[in-house]
């Protein structure tokens, strides 16, 4: 039987499928809508600006580097641009396989590769990280042509820092360095995270890392738009980089210079100050190092050396060595002597060459009576007897009391990070630095080599140059400085730094007077007679020798019989003119005896220098080194005459470019043409 249809339930069903496809194409549209709502209403401003940061690429103008120039305007640290060979590793699927095959169209030695591992190391995966520096325009053209072969390499143009001088002042300097991990978190959590955006360099050691804020600069930035390929298009707008200001010195890189080569191959560190300002004059540690070394980062057998030198050449020891002043301290304690009414000027004692305290016998130079010994004497003849029995007397908390104010012991506040404080020792130093009971007693026996700079005390040439230069001006204090004034490269203005005055001590002017003419008596009548002998100004000073181990009781000295590194250092301190102190030096040399023969040399030709103009003859230079001068020898010079060292220059190809201070680079770190232009 043909089954009949029910057309009306047939037209029903139809009619509910297309009312349900119906209202499904409705919802689906809605939820379109909806979304287009939600993306172009209430997402709108946050996705357009995503869009526009698709569309427009922001790329940081890394700021020139200020100079650091002395106070004669010698430039010590300037910039030079060169190419440079980058790897992206993100950008690249075989890393080893690609430095390989770059090795064939540029030199690519061991050391690059380590170096390059070690910023890998320290990087993230999409930063562009050097392989090779400064290539020649050969090395460049020779990959430029074979560019296409490596996605992820590209040539660009970078900025580098350069000391001209090398090794000269070298620790007051100090160098850059690639931005380390640690330091990069610093940075991120500071202020000025914005402004080190596309930087690689930081101030590591010296004056570059105590101003860097001033020598950074100001980053600048380019906006432009880019291709979905991400192709620059064209630049939208720009705000150059604002280059880092010019930092000038108190020094004089020339004398600098002058005693480096007067301490020749010997250890030690000599500080020049201006008792009328704080000015620092001469700032030197000996031995030295190259600070170009450490720009793109030392290599192992250079850092084995220095590192591993019995010399310690990275270490600044006008700043962080610490030395037992020997005699050159008795001044000072006479001056405490006066201050406290402990001992009268007339007041005499006799010297018989020992001093007893209990059983223990303390000795004189050679075992020597000076016999009767009054204070202006006891400078003089450098009477050892007269200052054990001075500080029996006042004890080591009287001694304390009397000469922290001079700074010693204490932090001077000089503008270069990293400063040590010493020891001035007291009962309550020697309480906070030991842990058992027996060693935290202070001994009454302690205290008598106090006075002729032994025992505990420790001081760094910076501290005791300081104190000298605030006893001869009568008590006057300024905090010492390297950098004398900050020239902002834009706008010309010269701001003035450092100079800033303490509170003076309270000393009697007859008082400084007493100490000043036996010291200036030292070297007419004392033990630097000889090396300042004909000196065309009046000069003090007062001899050093101190020990670098203890001699027994029993024992005698003997120079000859020692390891250099245990015979006695030598220390000198001398201020000049006697009745107007324009300079006041402290200085030691390690290891090499008696005062007047090794370090009351070089303090006479840096009076030289500073106060008449006079520059050491070759001969006379070459037997200071040697220990073998007295008053200077041969034909002296006029200072002004004296040609510094030539200027070392980068180890670079033909396109290395000098970039002027006031120069604002247009980007340092973008891609550049096969002939650039230096950096504006």
């Amino acid at each position: 039987m043909t089954e009949l249809k029910n057309v009306e339930l047939e037209l029903s069903r139809f009619r509910a499928r297309v009312l349900f496809a119906a209202a499904m194409v409705l919802v689906c549209f809605g939820l379109i809508f909806a979304r287009l709502a939600y993306l172009q209403v209430i997402r709108y401003d946050e996705l357009s600006t995503r869009a526009e940061n698709n569309r427009i690429a922001v790329v940081p103008i890394v700021p020139n580097r200020g100079l650091i120039v002395d106070r004669n305007g010698v430039v010590l640290a300037n910039n030079y641009s060169a190419y440079t060979l980058e790897l992206t590793p993100s950008k690249i699927a075989d890393l080893d396989a690609t430095i390989d095959a770059l090795s064939e169209v540029v030199e690519i030695t061991n050391y690059d590769r380590r170096r390059f591992r070690r910023l890998m190391d320290e990087s993230k995966s999409f930063e562009s990280l050097p392989i090779r520096t400064r290539l020649t325009d050969e090395e460049v053209a020779r990959f430029s042509v074979q560019a296409y072969r490596f996605p992820g390499v590209e040539i660009k143009a970078r900025l580098f820092r350069h000391y001209p001088l090398g090794e000269i002042g070298s620790h007051v300097i100090g160098y850059i360095g690639r931005i380390n991990q640690a330091e990069k978190e610093k940075i991120e959590d500071s202020e000025d995270a914005a402004n080190y955006r596309g930087t690689d360099y930081i101030g590591k050691l010296g004056i570059e890392q105590s101003y860097e804020r001033e020598l950074h600069g100001i980053t600048g930035f380019e906006e432009v738009e880019t291709s979905a390929g991400g192709r620059a298009v064209r630049r939208l707008r720009s705000s150059p980089a604002i280059p880092g200001n010019t930092v000038v010195l108190s020094i004089d890189i020339k004398l600098q210079a002058l005693v480096e080569r007067l301490y020749g191959n010997r250890r030690g560190a000599l500080v020049a100050i201006d008792p009328k300002t704080g000015e620092l004059l001469a700032f030197v540690s000996k031995p030295t190092f190259d600070p170009n070394l450490f720009v793109e980062g030392i290599d192992v057998e250079n850092w084995r050396a220095l590192n591993e030198s019995p010399d310690k050449p990275l270490l600044n020891r006008a700043l962080r060595g610490t030395y037992p002043p020997g005699s050159t301290f008795k001044p000072f304690m006479a001056m405490a002597a006066l201050n406290s009414g402990k001992r009268g000027p007339n007041e005499a004692i006799l010297d018989t060459g020992v001093f007893l305290f209990g059983n223990h016998r303390f000795r004189s130079h050679g075992d020597v009576g000076l016999g009767m010994v009054d204070m202006h004497r006891s400078i003089v003849k450098s009477s050892n007897v007269y200052y054990y029995s001075l500080a029996n007397e006042m004890g080591v908390d009287l001694i304390h009391a009397q000469l922290a104010p001079f700074g010693f012991g204490q932090i001077t506040g000089i503008d270069i990070e990293g400063e040590v404080r010493g020891v001035l020792p007291s009962t309550e130093w020697k309480r906070r630095a030991y842990k058992k009971p027996e060693q935290q007693r202070w001994y009454a026996g302690e205290t008598i080599s106090l006075g002729i700079g032994q025992g505990y005390n420790n001081f760094t040439m910076l501290q005791l140059s300081h104190a000298l230069a605030t006893l001869v001006s009568g008590g006057e204090r300024h905090v010492p400085h390297l950098v004398r004034e900050i020239r902002d490269v834009v706008t010309r203005e010269r701001r003035p730094v450092g100079g800033q005055r303490l509170e003076p001590l309270d000393l009697k002017a007859q008082h400084v007077e007493i100490i000043k003419r036996a010291m200036h008596a030292v070297t007419q009548e004392g033990t630097s007679t000889r090396v300042f002998a004909g000196a065309p100004y009046a000069s003090g000073g007062k001899t050093g020798t101190a020990q670098a181990v203890t001699i027994r009781q029993n024992e005698k000295y003997n120079a000859a019989k020692m390891a250099e590194y245990l015979r006695d250092h030598s220390l000198y301190i001398a201020f000049a003119p006697v009745d107007d102190p324009q300079i006041a030096v402290a200085l030691i040399v390690e290891n090499a005896g008696f005062g007047a023969q090794a370090a009351a040399p070089i303090a006479r030709r840096v009076l030289d220098y500073w106060l008449a103009g006079i520059y050491p003859s070759e001969e006379d230079i070459l037997a200071v080194q040697n220990g073998q001068a007295a008053a200077p020898i041969g034909t002296p010079r006029r200072a002004s005459e004296v040609q510094l060292p030539a200027p070392v220059l980068p180890a670079t190809g033909s396109t290395v470019l000098p970039v002027p201070a006031q120069a604002v680079p247009a980007s340092a770190v973008a891609p550049v043409s096969l002939n650039p232009e230096p950096a504006r």
